[in-house]
């Protein structure tokens, strides 16, 4: 068997994959690995735990609480609340550990757990391979006034909210703004803290049943929040995900802002008032080559990862960096949060833009982003990349585009596919070369 934990946590079909005897083991195996560290330092380990709107989340969370209170670690439920939420209030309620229970942007039936270590982390590869060896053994259950202890407390959300709202410096007053919560965990929070900030806001998909969750909504699908914007003559509109830990941006035309845009924006604001760390951004392989160049215009490093914000946030922590992310929005501010956060994003983007006085494309307009085609090609051998007759393919692509384009020849981490993205200032250009190395790949790699 493959090693449980992906990328980001547990994630799988709820009930199928992902069950409750599954959630229920990796709430025991959680609380021996994080939980016993408190213990050890003699006090009672505490665990606080929340989950999106999904269905599932209820009776995974009956799972895990169960794991983890037979355990003997009390737990703080939170009920529905984004992710970056449950780090935030896992250091500031000094828990051991934290759970969301959540598939981010997957359809409904997913769901998934995610674990943070004390202080909001995210868990080192050796601690998620220390909670799935666990998984195995077997373990002395605690009985009496040893067993854990649980309490629901929502209301400390508002914690969350207010530290959001302290991390701005300047309020967003006459700002109009429509927010579409992807009928998520931030269909409550999101428009209540832009609200506390100033902002005058408009609030589309917030209302979650259990079932519409990134249904048509939320940023994988922005039309509705483009036509809203426009619509309603906002000055800007925000798109989360289901979790509420990514934000794209949509400007008063109806055009999308994509992360890219937002982290250029940022880095240069943070520059221009002396916050940016050793003056360099965190970015991945796959971000425009426009944001790269803007950036160097800007006189800002730009430092490379592999996709994925956990490989993001591992360079920024090893290099001292405080600012990164990814083209899909999921922005890292260290000097505010441990992980992504959908809505500090959206506070500081509007922030910007209520300094600024002028529009979002205005703002945005500091990274021009450059025609992008990306091809994914299926059911090839993702192993062999390295094929000589490819590599001489990319080699020749890369001499056509010279210095005004960009070819990234990647295979994916969780599916049988070869990625080809080809970046060029003619749009046509990059169609053509595109399709040409994606056609090698299928000729080469099958």
């Amino acid at each position: 068997m493959g090693r449980l934990f992906g990328t980001d946590g547990v994630r799988g079909l709820a009930n199928d994959d992902l069950t409750a005897e599954l959630a229920l083991g990796l709430g025991v195996a959680a609380a021996h690995v994080l939980g016993d560290a408190g213990a050890f330092e003699g006090h009672r380990p505490k665990a606080v735990i929340g989950h999106d709107s999904r269905a599932s989340g209820e009776f995974l969370e009956a799972a895990v609480v169960a794991g983890l209170a037979s355990a003997g670690v009390d737990v703080v439920r939170l009920d529905i609340v984004p992710t970056p939420a449950v780090a935030y209030l896992t250091d500031v309620l000094n828990a051991d550990l934290g759970v969301m229970l959540s598939a981010s942007h997957n359809p409904m039936p997913d769901n998934g757990v995610k674990f943070f270590a004390r202080g909001g982390h995210k868990l080192a590869d050796d601690v998620e391979d220390a909670i799935e060896r666990r998984l195995q053994e077997e373990w002395r259950r605690p009985t009496g006034s040893a067993v854990g202890r649980v309490i629901s407390a929502p209301e400390t959300v508002g914690r969350y909210m207010d530290h959001l709202v302290g991390t701005l410096s300047n309020r967003l007053d006459g700002v109009k703004v429509v927010v579409d919560c992807a009928n998520g965990a931030g269909s409550f929070v999101a428009p209540e803290t832009l609200r506390r900030a100033g902002a005058e806001v408009m609030a589309i998909h917030h209302a979650p049943d259990g079932l519409n969750i990134n249904a048509d909504c939320g940023s994988t699908h922005m039309r509705s929040l483009q036509d809203a914007v426009v619509e309603s003559g906002a000055h800007a509109g925000i798109a989360l995900d289901g979790d509420a830990d990514r934000c794209l941006a949509v400007s008063a035309e109806g055009a999308i802002v994509d992360g890219d845009q937002i982290l250029g924006v940022i880095a240069v604001a943070l520059r221009n008032c002396g916050r940016l760390s050793k003056n360099t951004v965190v970015s991945t392989v796959m971000a425009n080559l426009g944001f790269r160049l803007a950036m160097e215009e800007a006189a800002i490093t730009v430092v490379s990862t592999d996709v994925g914000d956990r490989y993001v946030l591992e360079e920024m922590r090893s290099g001292g960096y405080t600012l990164g992310g990814e083209q899909s929005g999921h922005l890292l501010l260290l000097d505010h949060a441990t992980t992504g956060d959908g809505v500090l994003t959206a506070l500081q983007l509007l922030s910007e833009l209520a300094v600024s006085g002028g529009s979002l494309a205005e703002l945005t307009s500091v990274v021009t982003r450059l025609p992008q085609v990306l091809i994914n090609v299926a059911d090839v051998d993702k192993t062999r990349v390295s094929n000589p007759q490819l590599v001489a393919a990319v080699l020749r692509a890369e001499r056509e585009l010279g210095d005004s384009g960009r070819v990234l020849l990647r295979p994916s981490g969780t599916e049988q596919v070869v990625r080809v993205m080809v970046e060029a200032v003619d749009p046509g250009q990059a169609h053509d070369v595109a399709e040409q190395l994606a056609e090698v790949v299928r000729q080469t790699l099958r």
